[in-house]
């Protein structure tokens, strides 16, 4: 019986079973074909990350702060605008800009600790 059972499992194989060996001597295994370079977990956790950080815009800013941090990085916009494209849009100085745009990220990271 012993050997009819181990019968089943011969053509089992481990991800780590040696195929090759490449030009320098180095074992080449299944997890080698198999793996990429991609990180699951890593793009889940960016994604809950991002999810908490529009929560907080929401809760957190004002409308004003909202809207310069929108522009700035691109939240809905096309692309990235500069304080001084931004000051000019809104009519006020980019100094201004700047003060409300340091503000909300000091409130931002407040509430994402």
């Amino acid at each position: 019986m012993y050997f009819r059972a181990q019968k089943k499992h011969l053509s089992d194989t481990s991800i780590h079973d040696i195929l090759d060996t490449d030009k320098d001597g180095n074992p080449l295994t299944y997890m080698d074909i198999l793996s990429t370079d991609d990180d699951i977990a890593e793009k889940i956790d960016l994604k809950i990350k991002a999810e908490q950080l529009m929560l907080a815009i929401e809760k957190v800013l004002n409308k004003r702060e909202k809207q310069i941090v929108f522009m700035r990085y691109a939240l809905g916009f096309s692309k990235p605008m500069t304080q001084r494209e931004i000051a000019k849009k809104l009519g006020i100085s980019r100094s201004y800009v700047s003060r409300i745009e340091n503000s909300a990220i000091q409130k931002l990271r407040e509430s994402m600790t």
